[in-house]
């Protein structure tokens, strides 16, 4: 991998344990926790790239806990991990020796407004526990991704998690109104603005979104709303590259225009390992194909007829040699049943040894080149190597993964990651590209970032983290090089 784990921080044992009694007094000592079979399931990220250390881990109810335990830390010189669902996958939300800080507690759905399409959740609620109030209310919160049983909306906000609907909704970012923040001193800044229109000054929220943690702790945020859908169609053609794919996009967005709400691509090995490891998977036409769309149009119009809509698309696709085949969901059930063939595609991986992963984007006008042009890179630099670039083409994002070839050894194949980067993510600057489109840079790619980053934007984000961080104590050894 290119990035090591920072050395862990040694804290003094005497000042550690009088923050602990501190901090136990104030939130319950219950909720400070200090067995090592408690805090194991907190200190490995998910893929198991990083194992990681705390003394403790506190689990504050509310905000006001929260900027006790961080002014507290902060009096004390500790340095403070935040950590939602841990289900990053950069290692952002690891401890190494800093104090383990859970927003598991923060789990309540302050407000919801149909009117404003507005939902003010605190930073421990799970996204599915989002998407459920607002559809309790008729609306949409329309982010989603693979954990969103268990990743959390502040850990989402702080990666500016992206996920299948970003071609029609946005990321993160344009997900959230406003934000409450528990700032590296203590202090707490209330931004939970509900307004799409305030221009008096800096956009301070945006600083948050993105930052993993690292200058503050989001406990709150306004999120945005939509119209609930009332027509949907789910379809899975197989096409012959992702040139076609490209072409299939553009023909599709031009006839359905915002009701295209996903467009993801897979290709055939990765459709053949989930239809191997997957249970319940079912081939979903009827021969196999070199590579697979899977799109989605949606509308809150009732009697819009989208799957019409998209059988004539096919069909002057079939015309023009950009499908081989096509299937339309007709039920609730079938178009779930599509969507979890490419759902599963990253757990289906696992059961093919060893995987190095690239999540990246470049301009969709260059995905098919990406692909072809990175596929012959690395498998002539090292035959055998199972390519599977999936995820989301209509928004560029690529999840260019490379599984080991068959009988390798796995620690032996890992040990090639930083090749592999070179390779990949030299491609990808040549394109205009970025080398972290939605998972963030954590610890995994802090030592790549500045071998892509404008030297001036990482002068400026570097400023900010000395502003807002002085004495680094805000996630340590995450996103920017000591």
């Amino acid at each position: 991998m290119s990035s090591h784990a920072p050395q862990p921080i040694l804290l003094d044992a005497v000042r550690l344990s009088g923050l602990l009694d501190r901090i136990a007094a104030r939130i319950g000592a219950a909720h400070v926790r200090t067995d090592a079979h408690d805090l194991a399931p907190h200190l490995v990220e998910g893929r198991g790239l990083y194992q990681g250390t705390t003394p403790a881990l506190v689990e504050p109810a509310n905000t006001e806990e929260v900027a006790f335990v961080v002014a507290a830390c902060a009096e004390a010189g500790v340095p403070v991990v935040p950590q939602g669902g841990n289900t990053g996958l950069v290692g952002g939300q690891v401890p190494f020796g800093a104090l383990l800080l859970s927003l598991r507690r923060l789990n309540r759905v302050r407000d919801l407004d149909p009117v404003d399409l507005t939902v003010v959740a605190e930073a421990g609620c799970t996204l599915h526990q989002v998407q459920q109030a607002a559809e309790g209310a008729g609306c949409l919160f329309p982010l989603s991704i693979g954990s969103e049983g268990s990743c959390q909306i502040g850990g989402n906000l702080s990666t500016n998690a992206g996920g299948t609907a970003v071609l029609r909704y946005g990321n993160m970012r344009e997900l959230c109104f406003g934000l409450e923040v528990v700032l590296p001193d203590g202090r707490i800044w209330n931004g939970l603005s509900r307004l799409r229109k305030d221009n008096t000054g800096y956009a301070l929220k945006d600083l948050f979104i993105g930052a993993e943690g690292t200058l503050g702790i989001i406990t709150a945020a306004v999120l945005r709303l939509f119209p609930a859908p009332r027509a949907r169609a789910t379809s899975m053609l197989g096409i012959p590259d992702p040139e076609t794919a490209l072409s299939l996009f553009r023909r599709l967005r031009n006839a359905a225009g915002d009701s295209l709400t996903g467009f993801e691509i897979m290709p055939d090995f990765g459709m053949e390992i989930v239809l191997k490891h997957m249970p319940g998977s079912v081939r979903p036409l009827a021969e196999r194909h070199p590579w697979y769309v899977l799109a989605e149009l949606t509308s809150t119009r009732p009697n819009d007829d989208l799957s019409q809509l998209a059988l004539d698309t096919f069909e002057a696709a079939f015309e023009a040699g950009e499908i081989e085949d096509a299937v339309v969901g007709s039920s609730e059930a079938q178009c779930d049943a599509l969507w979890k063939l490419r759902e599963d595609l990253s757990d289906a991986q696992k059961f093919e040894g060893g995987s190095i992963k690239h999540d990246i984007s470049v301009p969709v006008s260059k995905v098919p080149y990406f692909i072809a042009e990175a596929t012959r890179l690395c498998e002539a630099h090292m035959p055998g190597l199972r390519v599977c670039a999936f995820g989301h083409m209509g928004d560029g994002n690529i999840h260019y993964n490379l599984s080991q070839p068959e009988g390798m050894d796995k620690a032996a194949y890992l040990a090639t990651w930083e090749e592999f980067n070179r390779i990949v993510h030299d491609l990808v600057a040549s394109l205009g590209g970025s080398i972290s489109a939605e998972h963030g840079i954590g610890i995994l790619k802090r030592e790549e970032l500045p071998m892509y980053k404008d030297k001036v934007a990482l002068e400026l984000m570097a400023a900010i983290k000395r502003a807002v961080d002085p004495r680094g104590l805000a996630n340590p050894g995450k996103v920017l090089l000591d």
